[in-house]
């Protein structure tokens, strides 16, 4: 049998999950305050979380290769190897918005129109990687299987943030729509991979696939 330190993906999910809600709320408190601290405590956190995840990665090849899982160990070994890189990416965009805020300081990013946008999209994005941890640690497929409906509200900002951005009344230029899109495309990316492990989930536990409704 597999043992559970890996295929639960407790070195990550349940110490780095942590840290992903928290560098996604800081990343966009820095953001919107041009906040140079938070900024760099973002940058700092990351190099932490990649290195436990290079530790989680490590173990889970010590059982693919010593212990050789099949069926169901072989999905939970490999589905935790797959997680751990979407939560890396996760951190990876927090980090992404923290290096621009730190890059433009003392200058804010963003025109003050679309703050509350954005105040919108990291509530959202800190909602969902604290329920991708939680739905790791408790292998609870049915509310895996919830968090991509969880994502609809993300989904629904950055598609509003078009309408803003294509309005008459966008006064802030050419600059200021592209960094609200790609920031906004971040946010998207994050909540996406905490759909991904929510999808993951369900299928380590029952061998389903997700489908789209």
């Amino acid at each position: 049998m597999v043992g559970a330190d890996p295929g639960r993906q407790a070195v990550v999910v349940d110490q780095g999950g942590e840290r992903l809600g928290v560098a996604m709320e800081r990343a966009t408190q820095a953001l919107l305050q041009a906040d140079l601290l938070l900024a760099e405590q973002v940058i700092a956190d990351h190099d932490r979380l990649l290195a436990m995840s290079t530790k989680a990665e490590e173990k889970a090849f010590v059982v693919l290769a010593l212990q050789a899982p099949v069926a169901g160990d072989l999905r939970t070994v490999v589905g935790s190897m797959q997680s751990v890189a979407d939560a890396e990416r996760m951190g990876r965009l927090a980090r992404h918005v923290a290096k621009i805020v730190r890059r433009r300081h003392p200058a804010h990013v963003l025109p003050e129109e679309v703050n509350g946008y954005f105040a919108e999209m990291g509530a959202v994005a800190v909602d969902l990687g604290k329920i991708a941890r939680d739905v790791v640690l408790s292998d609870d497929p049915d509310r895996a299987a919830q968090i991509r409906h969880d994502d609809d509200a993300m989904d629904a900002l950055h598609s509003h943030l078009f309408t803003v951005l294509m309005d008459r009344e966008w006064k802030h230029g050419v600059t200021s729509a592209v960094d609200v899109t790609l920031f906004s495309r971040f946010y998207e990316r994050f909540a996406d991979h905490a759909v991904e492990i929510g999808n993951r989930v369900v299928f380590q536990v029952t061998g389903e696939q997700v489908t789209e409704d």
